[in-house]
């Protein structure tokens, strides 16, 4: 499948803000079931290209303005090849061990009752089957409620509660796998709609390591496994490593915030 993304994000600064200093991950990295024709990022339409690479693999770049503004576009334009490989990321070449995604991080420490889920619904039986049936009771538990959380919401804080975004879910699906010995991260990307009528969205998924698979996506959110609707930009033990964009600023006063994500498809082809 064929994806052309757009993604804008507007900031609005109710006072001039006299610095803003902004780390970007809104690069893909390689991937065996994405394939990039084209991929510009712009800060305030000027071309920003990554220059580095962090310690999981995903291709950054800071900016930083250091005179008043008042506004402040970040885009995305892209045009991804992707192909539907059951949620099969495979190994990384050369990337972390998948032990070290096995320890929780502040946003992803399992509660008890992320513990008493995790115990319960994994069961018996083929790891892929255990894996699946944990994402769908993460779901169950956690019902899709946009509003209910913020950046800063830890799983066991959304689990509690019961509602929150895909954020949310993934990381709680990672604090359970975790806990049962599944190394497991955090990815966020992109999801072209399955179905007329829904819009397209930036996206947040886990990735669990399997044996003799490497690491597999599952969408809680969804209740699947990441085909060809997906574009995956970046990884990390949990939001903060994955987040598109995390900065500060000076001044500024209010902020508002005004995100639009279009992606559309065309059939894929052999070129």
């Amino acid at each position: 499948m064929l994806l052309t993304i757009t993604h804008d994000t507007r900031y609005h600064y109710g006072q001039p803000a006299w610095l803003v200093v902004q780390a970007l991950r809104l690069w893909p990295a390689p991937s065996e079931s994405q394939r990039v024709k084209y991929w510009r990022v712009e800060v305030n339409g000027k071309a920003l290209p990554p220059t580095g690479v962090d310690g999981f693999g995903n291709p950054v770049a800071t900016h930083a303005i250091d005179r008043q503004v008042s506004d402040l576009h970040l885009a995305v334009h892209a045009q991804v090849r992707t192909n539907d490989r059951s949620g099969v990321h495979g190994d990384d070449a050369g990337g972390l061990p998948p032990m070290f995604f096995l320890k929780p991080t502040p946003l992803t420490l399992p509660s008890p009752g992320i513990i008493a889920l995790a115990d319960a619904a994994a069961g018996e039986g083929e790891a892929l089957e255990r894996l699946h049936c944990l994402a769908n009771a993460v779901r169950d538990k956690v019902d899709y409620v946009s509003g209910t959380s913020d950046a800063c919401t830890s799983a066991a804080e959304a689990f509690e509660v019961g509602t929150g975004v895909c954020q949310d879910h993934a990381q709680v699906l990672i604090a359970a796998a975790r806990h049962l010995g599944y190394p497991a991260r955090y990815v966020s990307g992109y999801l072209c709609p399955m179905e007329a009528g829904f819009p397209a969205a930036s996206h947040a998924w886990a990735e669990l390591f399997v044996d003799g698979l490497g690491w597999v996506g599952f969408d809680p959110a969804n209740r699947v496994s990441p085909d060809e609707h997906y574009v995956r930009v970046a990884c990390g033990r949990d939001y903060r490593d994955a987040a598109p964009v995390r900065g500060m600023r000076r001044g500024g006063g209010d902020e508002t915030l005004d995100v639009d994500v279009s992606i559309t498809q065309s059939a894929q082809t052999t070129q």
